[in-house]
């Protein structure tokens, strides 16, 4: 049985499932779905056609659901989809997709989004995805799992940031991020490969310096970035670390992407 505090409003028609919370001063909207045992802390707003995963908890301030901050929507049905397990820390926004985007955003499942973060319309977020304090996503925008970005960065709408990729903390990020990848700065570029991370999360650690080599012949080595993609792509065939940083490069968006400073940049 779902415990409701006197103060919430739930509207006609939401469903919530067993053991759901709310807290005071909630708002739950009738197109909404809560799962078992997710807990709206207090003051937490919920709107539209969203569901939310079993266990998820969402702190005070969060608005969820709302309509997105797109001039271009219209008040088509569109959905947000948040799945199990994750923290929704205070002041979040999350908002749900539009008719140019595929009329979904999604968020996956054990996920942290901390103070002020911001999802807007059209994202699709794997698992475990880590947004700290007041970042920023732009819309349809593609996130891997346990990929992390740091404190206050932004990411330009359209891009993709594969999984297990680290973004620095006030960064602009305005192209592509490989997977494994660290990018930082105020218009953020590629500075190498997230080890720490590949390291607590237990690859292997052939792998990874198989990874380390491919990184390094991909971004210094001889010859066009074409040709480096293809030779790095038949000499280390056998790693999936490496493929799966080829065929994401390989299908980058049109953004391009995140490459290291060259020379050329740094006297600029």
């Amino acid at each position: 049985m779902a415990q409701i505090h006197p103060t919430a409003i739930i509207e006609d028609g939401a469903r919530l499932g067993e053991g759901v919370r709310i807290g005071p001063y909630c708002h739950v909207g009738s197109q909404v779905t809560l799962g078992n045992n997710v807990e709206l802390i207090s003051h937490v707003a919920v709107a539209g056609i969203t569901s939310i995963g079993e266990g998820t908890r969402i702190f005070p301030f969060a608005s969820i659901g709302h309509q997105p901050q797109d001039l271009k929507y219209h008040g088509e049905p569109s959905r947000l989809e948040i799945g199990r397990n994750n923290q929704i820390r205070e002041g979040v926004t999350m908002n749900p997709g539009t008719e140019g985007g595929g009329m979904l955003t999604r968020i996956g499942d054990g996920g942290l989004f901390m103070t002020g973060a911001h999802v807007a319309h059209d994202c699709l977020l794997g698992n475990n995805v880590i947004m700290a304090n007041n970042t920023a996503l732009a819309g349809h925008i593609e996130v891997g799992d346990f990929a992390f970005v740091g404190g206050l960065a932004a990411v330009h709408q359209f891009c993709k940031i594969g999984p297990h990729a680290m973004i620095g903390g006030m960064s602009g990020v305005e192209q592509d991020v490989i997977p494994y990848g660290m990018v930082m700065g105020n218009r953020a570029r590629l500075t190498g490969l997230n080890l720490i991370g590949l390291k607590r999360r237990g690859f292997d650690r052939e792998e990874i310096s198989r990874l380390r080599a491919a990184y390094d012949q991909l971004f210094a080595g001889k010859g066009t970035f074409t040709q480096r993609l293809d030779d790095v792509a038949e000499t280390y065939a056998a790693s999936a670390l490496v493929r799966e940083v080829t065929d994401f490069i390989r299908n980058a968006s049109k953004r391009g992407i995140c490459q290291p400073q060259s020379d050329d940049d740094a006297t600029a």
